[in-house]
């Protein structure tokens, strides 16, 4: 029986996480398929290490968990060379990337299938089929090419998370020390990634999570994600928990449920919510998720223009109004609100698009003044292939093309727009981006993310220094003076660099 190699390819230089993606398929095989996997993060060489592995003429089967960004640059020439050296195995690639991207990935030539959403049952069900010779067409979550013409089988419904098996922490732990992946961040000295839930209820028409989960969500209960996080507290000395769901909060009763069972166990933790839902929260949920040790909750504020949120598609109730209220209402209980916020949408004209920012720019000043321990995260908006959305219809008549050649995706520029940093889009001019950038230098000076552990109070209060007249009398032009202290300090910016 053919062996399966699951790749994790590298995502970050120093910080890195448990490979929950990568983690999920090798559960959904063991005990079936004898597996490996190589996690780009720990490798010195990933590729030798995967070549190691093939020359034993044992594995057939390689999947790779590729999301945009980073993880295109191993992703993309390692799958490159592995079909042009070993042709006969079968590539496989899981991810937010190919998902959304599915054309350009599958006419690369070396990208075989797609599992499209949660690959739990796809993955093994292709494998077995690839394995005993038998048809793969009406296996749900693939896509695939025959003879020039690429197909999209049906979506599965979500699973029961509680059904699925346990992630195999302890063959992972044979592979890489599991303690490397608990790395020292603000929430901990041992922070461990956790997958709790999959999907989200909305439909952003900005989100990558929208076309493949449309609008679905589930998530395990309280019971079992303590089961987990217990597991990894006692056996590897976790101590914080950062919760990579797309949407932690849908469940309020879930959320509290959680929250009192890890009461007592001394553990910091982060998650992200939408401020419509948890507003509805009771106070005194808020109290209790605060007292179990979360101490910051990641939103998605997007604009304070209520005209620029229904342009995204935002759904729910969220407002402007809203978004500073609950950012007044978070201070009593001591949870730091970190917002996101996305400028530069399309807009009819230039002098639209500019005047779009500078709200933007003067309300999330609002912001801080209400709550100034908020955390502010600024994007600049980059199209997501959701197509059939109103948004994604003005992108493309505005002339915006992605990359056809998928070479072209590990371009330093193609890369900056899969971090929403370098846009590309034809309606944001050079100016535009310059004052978003440097209004995001100036910010960031007057206000230091918390996040950053290494930047200490001097260095604080000299950086402040400098931005504070900038900040307070709007001129934001040529800060270069706080571009040098943020370079020379290595400021991190969290959602580039998480925490």
């Amino acid at each position: 029986m053919n062996k399966i190699l699951l790749f994790n390819p590298r995502s970050a230089n120093n910080k890195y996480r448990i490979p929950n993606s990568i983690l999920n398929i090798a559960a959904s095989v063991e005990g079936k398929y004898e597996w490996v996997i190589v996690d780009g993060n720990c490798e010195h060489d990933a590729l030798k290490k995967i070549t190691d592995y093939l020359d034993t003429g044992e594995f057939r089967y390689l999947g790779f968990t590729v999301m945009p960004g980073p993880q295109l640059r191993q992703a993309i020439p390692i799958s490159k060379y592995i079909k042009e050296h070993y042709p006969d195995t079968t590539m496989v690639w899981g991810g937010y990337f190919p998902s959304i991207y599915d054309q350009v990935s599958l006419n690369s030539g070396y990208v075989d299938f797609i599992i499209n959403g949660p690959g739990d049952h796809a993955f093994l069900k292709l494998v077995d089929a690839l394995e005993n010779f038998q048809p793969y067409e009406l296996i749900k979550n693939l896509i695939y090419k025959i003879d020039g013409k690429i197909y999209k089988t049906a979506k599965a419904d979500l699973l029961d998370q509680d059904t699925l098996p346990p992630l195999p922490y302890d063959k992972l732990n044979n592979f890489y020390p599991l303690t490397k992946f608990l790395g020292k961040t603000y929430l901990g000295n041992h922070t461990m990634a956790y997958h709790s839930s999959i999907g989200c209820p909305f439909t952003c028409s900005f989100c990558s999570v929208v076309p493949i989960y449309e609008a679905r969500w589930k998530g395990k209960s309280a019971a079992n994600i303590y089961k987990d996080v217990k597991y990894i507290k006692d056996k590897w000395g976790a101590d914080a928990i950062e919760f990579h769901d797309n949407n932690f909060f849908v469940s309020e009763k879930r959320a509290v449920d959680f929250a009192k069972l890890v009461m007592n166990d001394n553990m910091t933790w982060w998650g992200m919510a939408r401020i419509d839902t948890m507003d509805k929260f009771k106070d005194e949920s808020l109290a209790i998720i605060r007292k179990s040790g979360c101490k910051i909750i990641f939103f998605g504020a997007e604009s304070g223009n209520d005209a620029i949120l229904e342009q995204m598609d935002k759904g729910g109730t969220q407002s402007g109004a809203q978004i500073l209220s609950f950012a007044e209402r978070l201070k009593k209980f001591d949870i730091i609100p970190e917002y996101s916020f996305v400028l530069g949408t399309p807009a009819p004209t230039p002098e639209e698009v500019m005047k779009q920012i500078d709200f933007d720019i003067d309300f999330i000043k609002k912001v801080k003044a209400i709550n100034p321990k908020t955390e502010i995260v600024i994007y600049t908006y980059s199209p997501v292939a959701t197509e059939g959305s109103e948004l994604y219809k003005q992108v493309v008549e505005a002339g915006f093309t992605f990359p056809q050649v998928l070479e072209d995706w590990i371009s330093p520029a193609w890369e900056n727009f899969d971090l929403r940093k370098n846009p590309l889009t034809p309606w944001l001019k050079p100016e535009m981006i310059d004052k978003i950038r440097n209004f995001e230098t100036v910010l960031n000076g007057c206000y230091p993310t918390v996040t950053d552990i290494k930047l200490n109070v001097l260095k604080r209060k000299a950086i402040k220094l400098l931005a504070n007249l900038r900040y307070r009398t709007s001129i934001y032009h040529y800060p270069y003076e706080i571009k040098l202290l943020q370079k020379v300090w290595h400021y991190r910016q969290p959602e580039i660099q998480g925490f």
